[in-house]
Parts: structure tokens; C-alpha cells; sequence
């Protein structure tokens, strides 16, 4: 045989040994990924059931779970969560224990998480909680346990989650550990975290001064709210008058640039498990029966949450056979993975809507400490820190041990990543030998009784029911929004909300918008809003409310609970829809209201594009603005203008202030934002305008609108192409769900394809009410927070409700219920939301039985 023709032979036969290696891996990695998937079907004995329990699930995998009695019931959704989601909630609770290097192993943002979580002490503060809560929740949240060891103690480890496979080829993990209640309990520390109030604000302040220098230019960048213009959630007439706290101020003197800036490193430390920025906002809204086609309430929900794969929620309904006193639960929603019962939802008689309060619930207090003594002052003494040792265990590296301080308004932060000790420029009244150290006073690091609110809320049925549960939902501090099938509507605001002190001199505030003296005990909390002053109201004329993170009521009425808030622009929208469509006579049925969950209206562009349309540029940029001549300043995905738009705000807010703020401060683009501007377009000769890079030119407003629109051509003109018309806001404006261990650039190209579904592009942006909110900063237009999921309940035909998730049920990536719902969810679709018996077997399309086992 020729030489040439036994090579080519060769050639084919290693080809072909390639290819059979290659399709032997695609099937292995097959069998991995399908290896997890959970049996849907049939029957299983489980150790543990008093009773059977059927799961019935629909087409996109939604379980509804039926028990003849609440243990059992909580016990199969343990179980069943434990099947979808137990990676998921795995992470979850090594994120809030400060265990999160065991899981994954010598990593430094997982490291940095440890200590930031064991400064805080979340799990202890869990641990804590248990004794305090009603037996009831303690047999529940034990059932639920118990429901997720079952599973756990049924299935291998491998068969679990692919997550374990990928990482246990990085690093040695051992066995799961077995669930324990106060892993519940923890997840809701996360849960406060993240929907914290305005701590960012407060620390943006003082950091901005450090580089402005002037108390005034710094309050520009942060205005009071415009009631004059967005209104609050209730009138003034809603409300009793309380006393609100006098001004209260700080000297700054001090420089302090060092410790709020490695405090700031600390806290971004954390990774973000339920929100972000302006993603830790929502919508929620309520219309009585006399505006609505049915006759009976309709209310709205669509919290703003980090986008991530598998999601935020899960779907699930869970039904006593016969419910009634010994079994009270007939409820569905949306559940966190991890937790017993429905987060937000509806009931057989209430359902309810949860947004941020938004209450001002953190104070950085600012510490004269002596490093050397291990003291810090109060009052004129030295006080001792209470101090002790965090270990950390690494998998596979040495352990890191390392100490934390508190004080009385809690720890010491601006050392926990071990940056070493921190000295400020010392004020003249503060003594060399000090140092400046900032500690974090937080209210959820009080034990409390948040998870009773829970299944209180589950099994409510009227106003009183849903004070009782907002009396003891301590931390997160959330809008309830509720009705009833009875007709009733309602708001509740809930929450531990501190009380700060009347005190005076300096020239910044200290109320609760700027760091605090903690050496002043003046400065102190003065207690808490009592629960019974906490805004409500019942069936108010007019008949809507909307709660979008603006003010609860207007100022002087009503506890003073913050001072930041969102500045309103999505909840004014939706009045104002709503308000129209009630003038018009149309009534409000499920469809309209999903549609105006869609509303992708632009503040920004209300404000700036009536200027902007005056601007003299040349030819080639005009093709750019002459697309906002007609435009109705809709955000939608294939909008040519809203693309424009959204490179002209970003290149103006860059232009504008990039130049006089630390990096970490550049504006994001949120509604602050949206109100600073405002503010400075009646003000065209406003120092902020002068770019102070250009050498002697100072620049008025109209010099860096016109920069901004020939910016913006020049920049979409090379990311989308020189035909301005063809441009699309969808190309540029695109959801991505990322997984929070493999989701990044370290994980292999062709895991991260798995786990993260590909981009779709979507409409909305930042204070719209599809509130697909993007950072102005970051260079890009990617999505970085959304409407985590979207109902819709007609408490008419409570089968007639609708709802979407902006992922899907399963967290298996080979389960065809991970990703299923995202592009239904991008189009602003929702789906059946079955209710009643007949309804769920109706919709069913597999039984899993559940039979006590031995």
C-alpha cells in the first residue's frame, strides 16, 4: 500500500477515534447534568410522612402540594425543594454561616464573603432567634427540615446537583450536612441584607464630601423627595401626625476617607443573593371591585431582585386536603428555596403584595478608638470592644483565623477584611493617640421573630390579620400591599424602624443620612417606631394604592422612617395609568394591569428630550436626534430612539460628573440621578455642568448636551451600525441570569453555557415600571436587576390569576423547567396561575405520590 494512503488511513481512524471520544463526552456529560433530575412521577416511600401527599405539576413544573396536615405539608415542601433546589440552597446557607470558602474553596471573594458574614454574625444572630419564635413556626420550620433530609438521606451526593460534580473536580467535598431549622432562619438575614435601606446612600455622602468638600454641592447630588411632583403611598388624611426627630448633626471635620472607604470594600464584599442597587425596589398595587371587571380587587406584584440562574423564587402552591384549624395552610406563591411557606402570594381569602419599605433601618456610627488599648470612647471613657475569634475553614488550604471588635452600636467593619488599622486625619477635638474606625448598627442583628410574620401572613384573611403578621415582620422592613375576596384593600408598613434623637450642632444632619458619632451617646437609637404607629390604611377613597418605593406619606405625617427613598417616577406612572383608565371608564381586569407591569415609559426622556430636540449639532449627529422627534419615550426592544436615548443619558451623566467624583461614586442612572438632573436643568450656568478635564473651557448645560448627543451617535454608531433607524434597544438592553458559583469567567467556557442561559434582549430600563434597571457607570447597557417574577391576582376568580417567573422552577440545568419561563418573562408574558383543586388537576401533567415509609 502507498505510503500516502496509510497515512490517510491513519488520519481516518484517529479522526474517527476523535469523534467517538468527543460524542462518548457529550454522552457522559449527558448523564451528569440528566443525573439530578428528580422523579416527577410515580410513588415514593419517605421515612418520616404521617400521611400521603400528592404533588401535582403543570407544564412549566409548578408542584402544588396537598397534606392532610401542616407538618406533613411542610415536610413535602422540604422534600420537594430539596429535589429542585438543593444546590441553590446548599450555597445559601454556607453564604449566610460564613462558610462559603468550605464550599468552594480557596477563592478571595468567597473568603472576603466569610468574614464580612462572621463580622456580622448572622448565623448567631439566627441561632439566637429560635427560642423567640411561636411553636407553631418551630414545628414547621422542623417538618420542613425534616422534609429536606428525607431527600437528602435518599439520594447520593452525585445525584444531588451538577454543581457538586463540576466542583468536586476543583476540590475534596464531603457528604451535604443535614438540614437544620436554623438554616432557614439564616437565609432571612440574607434576605434583610439585601433589601436593606439606604446604608449605600449614607456612606456615598461621606465619601463624596471627602472629594467635594462642600455639605451643599453634596446635597445636590442627593434631593429631598419632590412630593410636590410624585406622591407618596398615602395621604396625609391616611395617618396619624407622630412626632418626627428635630435635624441632628455630625461634625466631618475629621478625615475619614480611609475607614468609610475599606468599610465600603467590606460590604461590597458580600455577594448579592437577593438584590442590588436600585434592584432592591418593586412594584405592588391594589384597585377595588368598583374599578375592576370582575367586581372584585385586583392587586399587582413585580419585586425588582438580582436576575440569577436558577432564580430568586420558586413557584409552588401547598394545600390542606381539608383545611381548617389543625391544617390552616391553603396557599400559593412564590417560595424562596430553603424556607417553609409562601413568601408572596395568595390564600383562599388574602393575597398580598410585598415591595421595599424602604425605612431607614442601618447607621454607620463613627468610633475613636485606641488600637493599642483595645478601647473605644463613649462619653469621655474608654470603653473595652467586646471581641472574639472567627475561624474559617478553607477547603483545601489552611484555616484563616482573625478577630472582631463591637461596640454597642455593633462591629467594627472598616477592618474586617484585614486591610489593616485605619487612622484618619484626627479633628482637633479628637486625640492623636485615636484612631477613626466605623461600626455597623443594623437592627436584623437583633434577634427576632420575623419568620412567625410568615405563615401568619400565609393564613390571613383581613386587615387585622395582616397587622398582627406585620408586628412581628421585623426585618426585612416591606409594603404590604393586600385584598381581600371580600372586597377589602389595604396597606400595611411593617418593620423594626429605629427612632434617632434630637440633637443639635455641625453642619451635616445626622439623621440617619450621613455616619454617626458614636462616641456621643446622645447620638444613640431612642428605640423603635412602635408597631401600632406603623402607617396603614383600609379601603381609602379612590380606591388604588400604589406601592413603588416611594414616601408612605408625606412629610410631617406619619413616623419619620427615612430620609432616602426612591424618588418615585415608576409609582407615579402607575397611578397615573391607573387614575386614566378609571376616568375612562375602562374597567381593570388582569390582562390591563399585566400590561401596565410592562409600561416602559422613561422619566429621563420626559425630562431631557424636549431640551435636547433644541441642541444645535452637525448633520451626522442630527440623524441620531431626529429619532426622538416622534418618539413616545417607550423603552421597547426594537425602539431605534430608546437606544439613543440610553447613550445619551449615560454619556451626559458622565460628562456631567465623572470629572468631580471618586470612581466609586459615578452616577448609576437611577431615579437619584433622575432628580439631580432635574434640578440642574433649571440651572444651565451650575458649576456640576463644567467638565473640569477640558483646560480653560467651562462648560454650561447646553455645551455637554450637545457632547453627549455626538457621543452617543459616535458610540452606537460602532456597537450598532451607522443606519441610526435600524438601531435596536433590545441588542443592547439584554437580561442574563447568571449562576452564582459557575456563572463566571473562571468556570470553564462550556459549564458557564450551561448554566447561565443565553441573553435576551428586553424593553424597560431604570424607573420604568418594567424596571429592567442598567448601571450608567459600568460602560454598557446590560441588565444588572428586573422584576424577579410578575403576578397578577383576581380575587374574583382567584383561578384566573396569572404570574410568571423570570427563570423557571428547576434549578437542573438539563431539567427543561430551568430557563423555561425567561423568554416568556422578557416578552412580558405570564402564565395560568391554577388555585383550586379542579383547577391544579385540571392544569396537572404528573403526579408524584408521596407515602409514609419506614
Amino acid at each position: 500500500m502507498p505510503r500516502r494512503h496509510a497515512a490517510r488511513r491513519a488520519l481516518v481512524v484517529v479522526a474517527a477515534l476523535v469523534v467517538l471520544a468527543l460524542v462518548a463526552a457529550v454522552a457522559l456529560a449527558a448523564t451528569v447534568m440528566r443525573r439530578p433530575l428528580p422523579d416527577r412521577d410515580g410513588a415514593v416511600d419517605v421515612a418520616g410522612l404521617s400521611a400521603q401527599v400528592d404533588v401535582l405539576r403543570d407544564e412549566q413544573g409548578v408542584p402544588h402540594l396537598f397534606a392532610d396536615t401542616a407538618e406533613d405539608l411542610f415536610f413535602a415542601q422540604g422534600y420537594v425543594h430539596a429535589q429542585e433546589r438543593f444546590f441553590q440552597m446548599d450555597y445559601r446557607r454556607h453564604v449566610t454561616a460564613g462558610r462559603l470558602s468550605e464550599l468552594v474553596g480557596a477563592d478571595a471573594d468567597a473568603l472576603a464573603s466569610d468574614r464580612v458574614v462572621r463580622a456580622m454574625g448572622w448565623r448567631a444572630v439566627a441561632e439566637q432567634e429560635w427560642d423567640l419564635l411561636a411553636p407553631g413556626t418551630q414545628a414547621y420550620l422542623t417538618a420542613y427540615a425534616d422534609g429536606v433530609n428525607a431527600y437528602l438521606g435518599a439520594t447520593a451526593p452525585e445525584a444531588l446537583a451538577v454543581e457538586y460534580t463540576v466542583l468536586g473536580a476543583r476540590v475534596d467535598l464531603d457528604d451535604p450536612e443535614p438540614w437544620n431549622p436554623v438554616d432557614s432562619l439564616a437565609w432571612l438575614k440574607a434576605m434583610a441584607w439585601d433589601l436593606r435601606s439606604n446604608y449605600d446612600h449614607e456612606l456615598s455622602r461621606a465619601l463624596t464630601y471627602a472629594t467635594v468638600r462642600d455639605v451643599d454641592r453634596v446635597e445636590e447630588l442627593f434631593p429631598r423627595y419632590p412630593y410636590d411632583r410624585n406622591a407618596p403611598i398615602l395621604s396625609g388624611d391616611d395617618v396619624r401626625t407622630v412626632a418626627s426627630p428635630a435635624g441632628v448633626s455630625l461634625d466631618l471635620d475629621a478625615d475619614l476617607v480611609d475607614a468609610l472607604e475599606a468599610t465600603e470594600r467590606a460590604l461590597d464584599a458580600l455577594p448579592t443573593l437577593v438584590a442590588q442597587g436600585e434592584g432592591r425596589g418593586s412594584n405592588s398595587w391594589v384597585v377595588s371591585g368598583e374599578h375592576t371587571a370582575s367586581g372584585s380587587p385586583i392587586l399587582a406584584a413585580d419585586p425588582h431582585l438580582a436576575l440569577s440562574a436558577p432564580g430568586v423564587w420558586t413557584q409552588m402552591g401547598l394545600h390542606c386536603r381539608e383545611a381548617g384549624e389543625q391544617c390552616p395552610f391553603e396557599v400559593s406563591g412564590f417560595t424562596f428555596a430553603g424556607f417553609p411557606g409562601v413568601i408572596v402570594g395568595h390564600n383562599a381569602d388574602l393575597a398580598w403584595g410585598l415591595s421595599n419599605l424602604g425605612a431607614d433601618v442601618t447607621d454607620f456610627f463613627l468610633h475613636r478608638t485606641d488600637p493599642e488599648a483595645g478601647t473605644y470612647e463613649r462619653d469621655g471613657e474608654d470603653v473595652p470592644f467586646d471581641v472574639r475569634t472567627e475561624v474559617i475553614e478553607i477547603n483545601g488550604a489552611a484555616p484563616v483565623e482573625f478577630a472582631v471588635r463591637s461596640t454597642v452600636h455593633g462591629p467594627i467593619l472598616s477592618d474586617v477584611l484585614d486591610l489593616g488599622r485605619v487612622t484618619g486625619s484626627p479633628a482637633p477635638e479628637v486625640p492623636r493617640r485615636s484612631s477613626i474606625e466605623v461600626a455597623l448598627g443594623w437592627t436584623a442583628l437583633e434577634p427576632g421573630a420575623t419568620a412567625d410574620a410568615i405563615f401568619m401572613l400565609n393564613t390571613a384573611s383581613d386587615a387585622e390579620d395582616v397587622a398582627e403578621a406585620a408586628a412581628a415582620l421585623e426585618v426585612p422592613s416591606q409594603n404590604i400591599v393586600f385584598a381581600t375576596t371580600d372586597g377589602q384593600i389595604g396597606y400595611q408598613a411593617p418593620g423594626r424602624v429605629p427612632v434617632r434623637a434630637r440633637v443639635g450642632g455641625g453642619p451635616v444632619p445626622a439623621d440617619g443620612t450621613w455616619p454617626r458619632p458614636g462616641w456621643d451617646s446622645r447620638y444613640d437609637w431612642q428605640g423603635f417606631v412602635d408597631a401600632d404607629d406603623m402607617p396603614a390604611v383600609v379601603d381609602p377613597p379612590g380606591g388604588v394604592i400604589v406601592a413603588a418605593n416611594q414616601p408612605v406619606t408625606p412629610r410631617g405625617a406619619g413616623p419619620v422612617l427615612a430620609e432616602d427613598w426612591d424618588y418615585g417616577y415608576r409609582a407615579q406612572r402607575i397611578r397615573t395609568l391607573l387614575e386614566r383608565q378609571v376616568e375612562a371608564g375602562e374597567p381593570v381586569d388582569v390582562e390591563s394591569t399585566a400590561a401596565l407591569q410592562m409600561d416602559s415609559w422613561s422619566p429621563q426622556a420626559e425630562l431631557l428630550v424636549p431640551a435636547l430636540l433644541e441642541v444645535p449639532v452637525d448633520a451626522f449627529t442630527r440623524e441620531g436626534v431626529d429619532l426622538l422627534r416622534d418618539w413616545d419615550y417607550t423603552q421597547e426592544p426594537d425602539s431605534a430612539a430608546a437606544a439613543y436615548f440610553a447613550s445619551v443619558w449615560s454619556n451626559l451623566l458622565e460628562l456631567t460628573f465623572q470629572d468631580d467624583l471618586p470612581h466609586d461614586q459615578w452616577p448609576s442612572g437611577d431615579s437619584r440621578w433622575i432628580a439631580v438632573v432635574t434640578q440642574l436643568m433649571d440651572d444651565p450656568g451650575n458649576a456640576w455642568w463644567d467638565d473640569r478635564r477640558t483646560v480653560n473651557v467651562v462648560e454650561s448645560r447646553d455645551e455637554i448636551l450637545a457632547r453627549s448627543l455626538t457621543a452617543a451617535r459616535l458610540e452606537l454608531t460602532v456597537s450598532l451600525g451607522k443606519t441610526a433607524d435600524e438601531w435596536q434597544w433590545g441588542r443592547l438592553h439584554t437580561a442574563r441570569p447568571l449562576h452564582p458559583v459557575l456563572g463566571g469567567e473562571d468556570t470553564p467556557r462550556v459549564i458557564r453555557s450551561v448554566m447561565n442561559p443565553s441573553p435576551v434582549g428586553v424593553g424597560g430600563g431604570s424607573s420604568a415600571v418594567n424596571a429592567t434597571s442598567w448601571h450608567a457607570a459600568t460602560g454598557g447597557f446590560e441588565v444588572d436587576s428586573g422584576p424577579s417574577m410578575r403576578m397578577v391576582v383576581d380575587l374574583g376568580d382567584l383561578d384566573s390569576s396569572r404570574w410568571v417567573d423570570h427563570m423557571g422552577v428547576s434549578g437542573h440545568p438539563a431539567s427543561p423547567n430551568y430557563g423555561d419561563q425567561l423568554e416568556p418573562w422578557a416578552r412580558g408574558e405570564t402564565f395560568p396561575w391554577p388555585f383550586s383543586r379542579a383547577a391544579v388537576e385540571e392544569a396537572a401533567t404528573r403526579t408524584l405520590t408521596l407515602r409514609p415509609g419506614s
